[in-house]
């Protein structure tokens, strides 16, 4: 498995297995990356909800499909002010599109990182995983407001090249927006046996088959 540097990924590129929309500048493509821009949708967390009962707590558990968030769509020429230890999601402005022998991981842009901004790795994007990606970002600092603005270039995207073709199921998040929230646990057996705590269970009734395999 390889890094992707800047003429392969132009290869890339050029063939379409590697599709941005909308399209690259000259800017974002970097010697073996490609930087990301902010989008115009931010969601943020909320810490309460009106029920039948009254105002109450909003509680994220395991398992269960809770939508916490408030959706912001920002227009042309709008900024957005991360305030002193919020936490918010945001969209990349581009939507990716990648072939099934190529996945990729996605890091911050330390300039982000010094206006004290922490951009969580949003971990790996599967090979053949098609849509926007969303960006976890928490305001560090004690006491400062950080404004960021749809369209800065904001974390970057690393290709590996797998050596073939895998076999890939689409991602629950694949073509989908952002503002869907957080989607219910995919396996309801698993997080049934996760929240009674049952974790010997759970390896002993459902182990990895390997033997089917090899």
């Amino acid at each position: 498995m390889s890094i992707l540097v800047k003429e392969k990924i132009l290869e890339r590129l050029y063939k379409g297995d590697i599709v941005f929309e909308p399209g690259l500048d000259i800017y974002q493509l970097q010697a073996h990356s490609v930087d990301l821009r902010l989008g115009f949708t931010f969601l943020v967390s909320k810490d309460w909800r009106l029920t039948d009962r009254g105002r109450v707590a909003i509680q994220l558990d395991y398992g269960e499909s809770s939508n916490h968030f408030e959706t912001i769509e920002l227009e042309k020429g709008q900024y957005f002010e991360v305030l002193p230890k919020e936490f918010v999601v945001v969209a990349t402005l581009e939507k990716i599109k990648l072939p099934k022998d190529i996945m990729a991981v996605l890091y911050p842009r330390s300039s982000i990182n010094r206006r004290g901004l922490s951009v969580d790795l949003s971990g790996i994007v599967d090979a053949g995983y098609e849509g926007n990606l969303i960006i976890p970002v928490r305001n560090n600092t004690s006491n400062q407001v950080v404004r960021v603005y749809p369209g800065e270039r904001f974390c970057q995207l690393v290709f590996q090249d797998l050596g073939e073709v895998i076999k890939t199921r689409d991602s629950r998040w694949a073509k989908k927006d952002v503002v869907v929230g957080i989607l219910k646990e995919k396996y309801p057996t698993e997080s049934r046996l996760v929240r009674l705590g049952l974790i010997s269970e759970l390896k002993k009734k459902h182990p990895l088959n390997i033997k089917k395999k090899y």
